[in-house]
């Protein structure tokens, strides 16, 4: 049998790793004044267990203008005990350890640094917190390298196994790096050799305090993505001088927080950055690891196996599913829960003050408290409704050792994740609806499908409990007009059970409303294959050919009563979503009142005046109700039941998981 490339050790310096799995640091929010929390070191206990060669955290402040308090902290002595406590939970399970290093420079926010400005090497405004950084002084700079030597001394005291320092980003680093940001004069500003300075002396001093023999990762941008930035080949001779500096392998970043380029969303194609990874480890000796929306063991297999990199990074994926590597060591690959790339519990987390948690994983930051405990007393309980509330209810009750069956009155589970999968780029919401149904029969959950409950069932099959997940139905609106037979709803519009014409008009421009124009929009234009084959052939100039794979042969209409669209999204989603939007030249309507839908479109009034928006097609998304038939058929017949997901109050998909993981876990 060929060996597996993905579980092939590989020495970093003179650490050997056992895989090729690296987790990267990303910010939890889950430390308390800088100091490192119980519930942090299980989260990271439970992802080593899981079998990740590498796990890299933080990341960690060298100073105390270099983050904020839920960030992991280096910058004191007092804080080594609790790195101390993550590093032995780390290695006992199994994995090495690493910490990140970084200063936010600009991306710091006054609020967080009691009122003091954040710091930068020149006061150029950030987009991201709308502040402007005070420029650091020539021996701030040099008080600053210091600070991320000693901050290394005590990762490398605490018990560590390597020290990495963040290099990218648009962060401190890479704001030295980049002509946008450092309009210095000095030593530091400039030439490209100057710029380059800052990094490459913060390497020198790390290396220097924590000896040759103790692994030193540069995390780094292959591109900054930000127009009139540093891009690809300065960014290589970067790597290279890294390398000389003492770096003994680059982790291959992408992009800024400013970037208008989608980084983490559900539409960025698995592994589609690893060719920044490519060009670098041409340029360099060391290990290269290429990073971002690598979610699946085949797609880093490929990518280890094609040349582009030497190791993954695999982040948000092992929150998802810590066992992953674990699973597909073991040749049990399709029992991993994939990433969906969602950030809604991770990345739209951090912009609300609250720790990480998953969409697709319940106990994500709960590790302690979530553990599945086995009932002394085994019940048999009824699920009604396959959908995410309903699978994930009867997978955390099936754990706990009660016998369960789910029920789903259609022909497959999964429920909306399917209407969700179907706008373009949102593919992985339906792949989720079988890593789900794979875990129900892991189980042991029987799935009864093409079943309504009644009555009648209940009594028949008389359950010692039950949970309602019967989901919810499409908003019929009271707008004259909409019973007309060119009116059809947009989740029969996503399903493919209904057809829209050439002129479309969609009542709604929340997050349905927004995902069927664009599930409209993109019908009639190229596929991937046709346009790589066209781009291959030079058959068009590459403006042509950019036009047809963004416009298609319908002309949507998106109309909204508020004066924005997509306010239901999740802040991380919403911006690359009203881009695709506006780049396939759906034609929009805020602030607009329908008065009634007409035999020819849609009467609205707008300002004050009323015109009517022709189209052949009218599609309603203007919301969910809840579908609860069941809840007071069980009462009566005094079956203890709860009721969740849509069923209870629509909501969004990491709404209705969490609830069905809540509800299971109750029946103890």
């Amino acid at each position: 049998m060929t060996p597996d490339r993905l579980f092939e050790p590989i020495s970093i310096a003179s650490l050997t790793l056992k895989n090729r799995i690296w987790m990267p640091a990303m910010h939890m929010n889950m430390c308390r004044k800088f100091i490192v929390t119980d519930q942090l070191v299980d989260f990271y206990r439970e992802r080593a267990n899981g079998g990740v060669g590498m796990i890299s955290v933080g990341y960690a402040t060298v100073d105390e203008l270099s983050g904020q308090q839920g960030n992991i902290g280096a910058h004191l002595d007092e804080f080594i005990p609790g790195l101390t406590a993550l590093a032995s939970a780390i290695k006992t399970e199994g994995a090495a350890s690493c910490v990140q290093l970084n200063h936010s420079g600009r991306y710091n926010h006054s609020l967080f640094l009691g009122g003091k400005k954040p710091v930068a090497p020149s006061p150029v405004p950030s987009r991201m917190t709308g502040e402007t950084p005070r420029e650091l002084e020539t021996d701030e700079i040099s008080a600053t390298i210091q600070r991320f030597a000693d901050a290394a001394r005590r990762v490398k005291a605490a018990g560590f196994d390597a020290v990495e320092i963040l290099a990218g980003t648009g962060y401190l680093i890479s704001e030295f790096l980049s002509p946008l940001t450092n309009q210095r004069q000095d030593n530091y500003g400039g030439s490209l050799e100057n710029r380059m300075r800052f990094g490459l002396e913060v390497v020198q001093a790390v290396k220097a305090i924590t000896g040759t023999d103790f692994p030193l990762v540069v995390r780094i941008n292959g591109n900054d993505f930000m127009p009139d930035g540093i891009g690809r080949d300065d960014l290589k001779t970067f790597a290279v001088h890294l390398v000389e500096a003492g770096a003994d392998a680059l982790c291959i970043n992408v992009g800024w927080h400013e970037a208008q380029i989608p980084q983490i969303v559900t539409k960025v194609p698995r592994g589609v950055f690893a060719y920044l990874a490519k060009d670098i480890r041409g340029q360099v000796k060391v290990p290269v690891i290429a990073s971002h929306r690598i979610n699946d063991p085949d797609v880093a297999r490929q990518l280890i196996g094609d040349g582009f990199c030497d190791m993954v990074a695999m982040g948000r994926a092992l929150i998802a599913d810590p066992q992953l590597p674990n699973k597909a060591r073991e040749h049990q690959e399709q029992k991993i829960v994939h990433c969906v790339a969602c950030a809604q519990g991770c990345f739209d987390n951090l912009f609300k003050m609250k720790a990480v948690e998953c969409l697709c994983n319940p106990r994500a930051g709960k590790e302690a408290a979530t553990t599945p405990k086995m009932t002394d007393n085994p019940c048999k309980l009824m699920v009604v409704g396959g959908g995410a509330a309903g699978m994930s209810a009867a997978i955390a009750t099936a754990e706990q050792g009660h016998t369960v069956t789910l029920y789903e009155q259609g022909m497959q589970l999964g429920g909306q994740l399917h209407l969700a999968g179907a706008p373009p780029g949102r593919e992985e919401f339906s792949a989720l609806a079988i890593d789900l149904q794979q875990q129900l029969a892991d189980q042991g959950v029987r799935v009864v499908l093409n079943t309504s409950v009644d009555a009648q069932l209940l009594e028949e099959k008389n359950p010692e409990a039950l949970i309602l997940a019967t989901g919810g139905a499409p908003i019929l609106p009271n707008i004259p007009g909409a019973d007309l037979p060119h009116v059809v709803q947009s989740w029969d519009i996503l399903a493919r059970k209904a057809h829209a014409g050439q002129r479309i008009a969609i009542i709604g421009g929340g997050a349905v409303g927004i995902e069927t124009a664009l599930f409209l929009a993109e019908q009639g234009t190229l596929s991937g294959d046709e346009l790589k084959f066209l781009l291959v052939h030079r058959a068009e100039p590459a403006e042509e050919l950019y036009r047809l794979a963004t416009r298609g042969n319908k002309q949507v209409i998106l109309i909204e009563m508020i004066n924005k669209l997509g306010t239901n999204f999740g802040k991380s989603t919403r911006w690359s979503m009203l881009q695709d939007v506006k780049r396939s030249a759906v034609e929009t309507h805020t602030e607009a009142k329908v008065i009634e839908i007409t035999s020819s479109g849609v009467l609205i009034e707008q300002a004050g005046q009323q015109h009517e928006i022709q189209a052949d097609t009218v599609i309603l998304a203007v919301g969910t109700r809840a579908h609860n038939p069941l809840q007071k058929v069980a009462s009566a017949m005094q079956i203890p039941c709860e009721v969740i997901g849509d069923a209870l109050q629509p909501a969004m998909v990491f709404d209705a998981i969490h609830q069905g993981f809540a509800a299971g876990r109750s029946i103890l």
